[in-house]
């Protein structure tokens, strides 16, 4: 169960944090003419919301586009507001986190540009493609079972003097994915329904946390694999459930193999309207349709909140589904592209 202590992020600390990327050098990203997208310099994009034109009679589909952040997923926001509330001693000595790819290629990003030294525990099995990306903005890895890297970031926090920023057990982090909720609401007033993945909980608290006070009216609904439920299954408990790794690691997803933390399953309890799953199956095939009708790639966890629009589980109306990132092995994304193997054979 969550922590008595618990405290949920509020409405303010979201603008707050919006307020600090805004600082920080913030991009607006906007769809040109041709389908692309144009954007200024900046650690963080505001990123459109893109038209999925898919057959779908019960209301009009769009996609929040993190997948075109700098780092390829959303995790950028929240490693931006947390390192900008570091002190200049904090700085000095610099930040560790654990991450299988996202968050630590976020934080080695905006670690890079603030000069500030990264370290990132990486579990094995990580996908290359994501761990070559973090070695090349300068963090240095430290890999591991995938059962051991909270641990290892803890104790490489307290021996070298580094913060510690989760990947989503943070309150800061929570806050800065949360901007994603204000601009979903900003660019489209009327959506109905936003459905968000869930992995560590750290995107769903944040953006559940943002539409709910501003529109208590509009639905947020979690997805998350049906091999990695412990979200779904938690909830369903009424209290967390925590799933072994060797068995959310049967999902393609591994951006969302992770399980809730107490802080997150609280925000998730207080203010989520639900969770969807999908199959691996309507995974892969949203990850074809993303590529083939908005023009853009989404890595299986970036497709999760597509499938299940696509899948015909969400409620009916103008809905938004966050495409978190964008960060896909090649051959796995030639694999899905093509309509023989997408899952509509």
């Amino acid at each position: 169960m969550e922590r008595p202590e618990t405290q949920l992020i509020s409405l303010a600390d979201i603008r707050a944090a919006a307020d600090r990327i805004k600082a920080g050098g913030v991009a607006r990203a906007a769809p040109t003419e041709g389908g692309g997208v144009r954007s200024g310099a900046g650690n963080v994009l505001r990123t459109p919301l893109l038209s999925l034109p898919v057959p779908r009679l019960d209301g009009p589909l769009w996609l929040k586009a993190e997948n075109l952040q700098p780092v390829g997923a959303f995790k950028i926001r929240g490693a931006t507001n947390a390192l900008a509330l570091l002190d200049a001693e904090a700085r000095a000595a610099g930040v560790v986190t654990h991450s299988s790819g996202n968050h630590g290629r976020a934080l080695a990003y905006a670690a890079r540009a603030a000069k500030v030294r990264c370290i990132v525990v990486v579990p094995e099995g990580a996908p290359k493609v994501k761990t070559d990306a973090m070695r090349a903005l300068g963090a240095e890895l430290v890999m591991v079972e995938p059962g051991d890297r909270l641990a290892t970031a803890q104790r490489v926090s307290d021996e070298r003097g580094l913060t510690l920023i989760p990947p989503f057990d943070d309150a800061r982090v929570i806050a800065g994915q949360g901007t994603i909720g204000l601009e979903i609401l900003e660019d489209l007033p009327a959506v109905d329904t936003v459905l968000v993945p869930v992995g560590g909980g750290g995107l769903a608290s944040g953006v559940a946390t943002a539409i709910k006070e501003l529109d208590p009216g509009t639905t947020v609904l979690g997805v998350e694999p049906e091999l990695a439920a412990d979200a779904a299954e938690s909830l369903d408990a009424g209290q967390r459930v925590a799933w072994p790794p060797e068995r959310a690691d049967r999902t393609i997803a591994d951006g969302v193999r992770v399980g809730l933390s107490d802080l997150t399953f609280a925000h998730l309890r207080a203010r989520l309207d639900g969770v969807l799953t999908v199959t691996e199956h309507e995974i892969r095939a949203a990850m074809g349709t993303i590529a083939r009708e908005a023009h853009v790639v989404a890595e299986p966890s970036g497709a999760v909140a597509t499938a299940a629009a696509l899948s015909g589980r969400a409620p009916s109306g103008c809905t938004v589904a966050v495409a978190s990132g964008g960060n896909v092995d090649p051959a796995l994304l030639a694999e899905t592209i093509l309509p023989e193997h997408d899952g509509r054979r």
